[in-house]
Protein backbone atom coordinates (compact mmCIF):
# COMPACT_ATOMS: atom_id res chain seq x y z
CA UNK A 1 0.00 0.00 0.00
CA UNK A 2 1.31 3.64 -0.63
CA UNK A 3 1.25 6.69 1.23
CA UNK A 4 1.17 10.05 0.54
CA UNK A 5 4.73 10.48 2.03
CA UNK A 6 6.24 7.40 -0.08
CA UNK A 7 9.88 7.99 -0.79
CA UNK A 8 9.72 6.36 -5.06
CA UNK A 9 13.22 5.88 -4.44
CA UNK A 10 12.51 3.57 -1.17
CA UNK A 11 12.15 -0.01 -2.29
CA UNK A 12 12.05 -2.14 0.89
CA UNK A 13 8.96 -2.31 3.19
CA UNK A 14 8.59 -0.47 6.35
CA UNK A 15 7.29 -2.99 9.06
CA UNK A 16 6.70 -2.17 12.33
CA UNK A 17 6.18 -5.22 15.09
CA UNK A 18 4.89 -4.88 18.36
CA UNK A 19 5.34 -7.18 21.07
CA UNK A 20 8.82 -7.93 20.15
CA UNK A 21 10.24 -9.72 23.14
CA UNK A 22 7.74 -12.23 23.11
CA UNK A 23 7.89 -15.66 21.32
CA UNK A 24 5.87 -14.74 18.37
CA UNK A 25 7.25 -11.29 18.21
CA UNK A 26 11.27 -12.41 18.11
CA UNK A 27 9.71 -15.02 15.90
CA UNK A 28 8.08 -12.38 13.53
CA UNK A 29 11.55 -10.03 13.61
CA UNK A 30 13.54 -12.80 12.06
CA UNK A 31 10.72 -13.70 9.22
CA UNK A 32 10.10 -9.93 8.06
CA UNK A 33 14.22 -9.17 8.33
CA UNK A 34 14.39 -8.08 5.11
CA UNK A 35 12.16 -5.39 5.46
CA UNK A 36 13.15 -1.86 7.15
CA UNK A 37 11.64 -3.70 11.45
CA UNK A 38 11.36 -1.26 13.79
CA UNK A 39 10.53 -3.88 16.58
CA UNK A 40 9.26 -2.37 19.73
CA UNK A 41 8.93 -4.88 23.15
CA UNK A 42 6.83 -3.39 25.93
CA UNK A 43 9.77 -0.86 26.62
CA UNK A 44 9.71 0.68 23.37
CA UNK A 45 5.58 0.87 23.22
CA UNK A 46 3.23 -0.03 26.02
CA UNK A 47 0.32 -0.40 24.04
CA UNK A 48 -2.01 0.09 26.53
CA UNK A 49 -1.25 4.09 25.84
CA UNK A 50 -1.18 5.85 21.92
CA UNK A 51 1.84 5.06 19.85
CA UNK A 52 5.42 6.83 20.61
CA UNK A 53 6.49 9.24 17.90
CA UNK A 54 7.94 6.98 15.29
CA UNK A 55 11.05 7.22 13.01
CA UNK A 56 8.53 6.26 9.89
CA UNK A 57 4.75 5.73 8.74
CA UNK A 58 4.76 2.27 8.42
CA UNK A 59 3.43 0.05 5.22
CA UNK A 60 2.59 -2.65 7.41
CA UNK A 61 2.10 -3.12 11.02
CA UNK A 62 3.05 -6.90 12.82
CA UNK A 63 0.55 -6.73 15.91
CA UNK A 64 1.63 -9.19 17.84
CA UNK A 65 1.65 -7.53 21.65
CA UNK A 66 -0.61 -9.54 24.18
CA UNK A 67 -1.71 -10.01 27.62
CA UNK A 68 -1.05 -13.60 27.56
CA UNK A 69 -1.77 -14.61 30.79
CA UNK A 70 -5.08 -16.56 30.36
CA UNK A 71 -5.36 -17.87 34.49
CA UNK A 72 -4.19 -13.60 35.47
CA UNK A 73 -6.76 -12.88 33.08
CA UNK A 74 -9.72 -14.16 35.57
CA UNK A 75 -8.22 -12.07 38.10
CA UNK A 76 -7.94 -8.83 36.08
CA UNK A 77 -9.88 -8.70 32.94
CA UNK A 78 -9.67 -4.89 32.74
CA UNK A 79 -6.30 -5.45 32.63
CA UNK A 80 -6.32 -7.82 30.09
CA UNK A 81 -9.00 -5.49 27.86
CA UNK A 82 -6.49 -3.14 28.27
CA UNK A 83 -3.69 -4.74 26.24
CA UNK A 84 -5.39 -6.99 23.78
CA UNK A 85 -8.34 -4.58 23.29
CA UNK A 86 -6.96 -0.82 23.64
CA UNK A 87 -3.66 -2.19 22.43
CA UNK A 88 -4.78 -3.53 19.16
CA UNK A 89 -7.04 0.02 18.91
CA UNK A 90 -3.48 1.92 19.19
CA UNK A 91 -1.76 -0.26 16.51
CA UNK A 92 -4.95 0.35 14.18
CA UNK A 93 -5.22 3.81 14.75
CA UNK A 94 -1.68 3.85 13.03
CA UNK A 95 -3.86 3.69 10.22
CA UNK A 96 -1.68 0.92 8.23
CA UNK A 97 -2.70 -2.31 6.88
CA UNK A 98 -2.41 -4.40 10.13
CA UNK A 99 -2.47 -8.59 10.92
CA UNK A 100 -3.52 -9.03 14.46
CA UNK A 101 -2.63 -12.17 16.00
CA UNK A 102 -5.34 -14.32 17.87
CA UNK A 103 -6.35 -17.18 19.98
CA UNK A 104 -8.36 -20.31 19.90
CA UNK A 105 -9.97 -19.28 23.02
CA UNK A 106 -12.40 -17.16 21.41
CA UNK A 107 -14.13 -20.79 21.02
CA UNK A 108 -15.54 -22.42 24.04
CA UNK A 109 -14.27 -25.92 22.36
CA UNK A 110 -17.58 -27.40 22.56
CA UNK A 111 -17.91 -28.32 18.87
CA UNK A 112 -15.62 -31.28 19.01
CA UNK A 113 -14.69 -30.57 15.68
CA UNK A 114 -12.35 -28.32 14.32
CA UNK A 115 -13.13 -24.68 13.81
CA UNK A 116 -13.01 -22.92 10.86
CA UNK A 117 -13.17 -18.95 10.21
CA UNK A 118 -17.09 -18.81 9.93
CA UNK A 119 -17.53 -20.50 13.26
CA UNK A 120 -19.51 -18.28 15.67
CA UNK A 121 -16.92 -17.35 18.58
CA UNK A 122 -18.15 -17.96 22.21
CA UNK A 123 -15.41 -16.96 24.55
CA UNK A 124 -15.63 -18.99 27.99
CA UNK A 125 -12.38 -16.90 29.64
CA UNK A 126 -12.06 -13.66 30.39
CA UNK A 127 -9.09 -14.07 28.24
CA UNK A 128 -11.15 -15.01 25.59
CA UNK A 129 -13.28 -12.23 25.77
CA UNK A 130 -10.48 -9.69 25.28
CA UNK A 131 -9.00 -11.19 22.58
CA UNK A 132 -12.68 -11.27 20.57
CA UNK A 133 -13.05 -7.94 21.08
CA UNK A 134 -9.80 -7.10 20.09
CA UNK A 135 -10.14 -9.10 16.50
CA UNK A 136 -12.93 -6.71 16.48
CA UNK A 137 -10.50 -3.33 17.32
CA UNK A 138 -8.33 -4.01 14.88
CA UNK A 139 -11.12 -2.75 12.42
CA UNK A 140 -13.20 -4.64 9.55
CA UNK A 141 -9.75 -4.32 6.97
CA UNK A 142 -7.21 -6.15 9.55
CA UNK A 143 -5.85 -9.79 8.70
CA UNK A 144 -7.12 -11.39 11.66
CA UNK A 145 -4.93 -14.82 12.48
CA UNK A 146 -5.99 -17.30 14.84
CA UNK A 147 -3.48 -19.43 16.41
CA UNK A 148 -3.27 -21.94 19.30
CA UNK A 149 -0.55 -23.81 21.49
CA UNK A 150 2.35 -21.47 20.55
CA UNK A 151 6.06 -22.70 21.43
CA UNK A 152 9.55 -21.54 21.00
CA UNK A 153 12.74 -20.84 22.19
CA UNK A 154 11.78 -17.98 24.25
CA UNK A 155 9.16 -17.22 26.53
CA UNK A 156 6.94 -18.87 28.47
CA UNK A 157 5.48 -21.85 26.54
CA UNK A 158 4.43 -25.75 27.30
CA UNK A 159 7.65 -27.13 25.77
CA UNK A 160 10.07 -24.95 27.98
CA UNK A 161 7.69 -25.71 30.90
CA UNK A 162 7.91 -29.50 30.13
CA UNK A 163 12.02 -29.46 29.24
CA UNK A 164 12.07 -27.63 32.79
CA UNK A 165 9.97 -30.25 34.72
CA UNK A 166 11.24 -33.27 32.85
CA UNK A 167 15.07 -32.04 33.41
CA UNK A 168 14.35 -32.36 37.45
CA UNK A 169 11.88 -34.59 38.06
CA UNK A 170 11.63 -38.41 37.54
CA UNK A 171 7.36 -37.79 36.29
CA UNK A 172 5.48 -35.17 35.32
CA UNK A 173 1.72 -34.56 35.30
CA UNK A 174 0.04 -33.90 31.60
CA UNK A 175 -3.51 -32.80 31.05
CA UNK A 176 -5.06 -35.20 28.18
CA UNK A 177 -8.16 -34.30 27.74
CA UNK A 178 -7.92 -31.23 25.76
CA UNK A 179 -7.32 -31.12 21.88
CA UNK A 180 -5.95 -28.26 20.18
CA UNK A 181 -3.65 -27.35 16.94
CA UNK A 182 -0.88 -28.31 15.85
CA UNK A 183 -0.45 -30.24 18.88
CA UNK A 184 -2.17 -32.75 21.11
CA UNK A 185 -0.79 -32.22 24.67
CA UNK A 186 -0.26 -35.49 25.44
CA UNK A 187 2.22 -36.24 21.92
CA UNK A 188 4.04 -33.06 22.62
CA UNK A 189 5.00 -34.00 26.14
CA UNK A 190 6.19 -37.01 25.09
CA UNK A 191 7.85 -35.79 21.78
CA UNK A 192 10.09 -33.47 23.58
CA UNK A 193 11.25 -36.27 26.15
CA UNK A 194 12.19 -38.42 23.58
CA UNK A 195 13.65 -35.33 21.09
CA UNK A 196 15.45 -34.04 23.62
CA UNK A 197 17.07 -37.53 25.28
CA UNK A 198 15.03 -36.93 29.18
CA UNK A 199 14.22 -39.42 31.10
CA UNK A 200 10.65 -38.28 32.48
CA UNK A 201 7.42 -40.30 32.87
CA UNK A 202 4.42 -38.61 31.61
CA UNK A 203 1.43 -38.80 33.60
CA UNK A 204 -2.14 -38.69 32.16
CA UNK A 205 -4.51 -36.00 34.33
CA UNK A 206 -7.58 -34.28 33.65
CA UNK A 207 -8.20 -30.39 33.11
CA UNK A 208 -10.24 -30.36 36.45
CA UNK A 209 -7.21 -32.05 38.28
CA UNK A 210 -5.09 -29.41 36.47
CA UNK A 211 -6.93 -27.15 38.52
CA UNK A 212 -6.25 -23.69 36.63
CA UNK A 213 -8.42 -20.82 36.90
CA UNK A 214 -9.83 -20.25 33.50
CA UNK A 215 -11.71 -22.51 31.53
CA UNK A 216 -9.78 -24.24 28.64
CA UNK A 217 -11.60 -25.17 25.07
CA UNK A 218 -11.83 -29.08 25.07
CA UNK A 219 -11.11 -28.54 21.80
CA UNK A 220 -9.50 -26.00 19.87
CA UNK A 221 -8.32 -27.65 16.33
CA UNK A 222 -7.93 -24.97 13.82
CA UNK A 223 -8.41 -25.21 10.18
CA UNK A 224 -8.84 -22.75 7.46
CA UNK A 225 -11.54 -22.47 4.61
CA UNK A 226 -10.12 -19.19 3.22
CA UNK A 227 -7.34 -21.25 1.95
CA UNK A 228 -4.38 -20.35 4.69
CA UNK A 229 -1.51 -21.47 3.81
CA UNK A 230 -0.84 -24.39 5.36
CA UNK A 231 1.63 -25.23 8.10
CA UNK A 232 4.30 -28.09 8.87
CA UNK A 233 4.01 -30.65 11.06
CA UNK A 234 4.13 -30.17 14.14
CA UNK A 235 7.02 -32.64 14.74
CA UNK A 236 9.06 -30.45 12.45
CA UNK A 237 8.65 -27.14 14.28
CA UNK A 238 9.35 -29.33 17.93
CA UNK A 239 12.87 -30.39 16.54
CA UNK A 240 13.56 -27.27 15.07
CA UNK A 241 13.03 -25.43 17.95
CA UNK A 242 14.74 -28.16 20.12
CA UNK A 243 17.75 -27.83 17.94
CA UNK A 244 17.57 -23.85 18.47
CA UNK A 245 17.72 -24.56 22.03
CA UNK A 246 20.85 -26.75 21.52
Amino acid sequence: MEHDDADPLRARRRTLITGAAGQLGHALAGVFADDDVLALGREGWDVRFESPALPWQPDLVLHAAAWTNVDGAEDDPQGAAAVNVGGTAHASALGAPIVTYSTDYVFDGRKGAPYVESDAPAPASAYGRTKLHGEAAAGERAWIVRSSWLFGETGHNFLRTMLRLGAGRDEVAVVDDQRGSPTYVLHLAEAIFEDAGIDCRVRRITTAEFGAKAPRPAVSILRSEKCAPPLPHWREGLRACLAALG
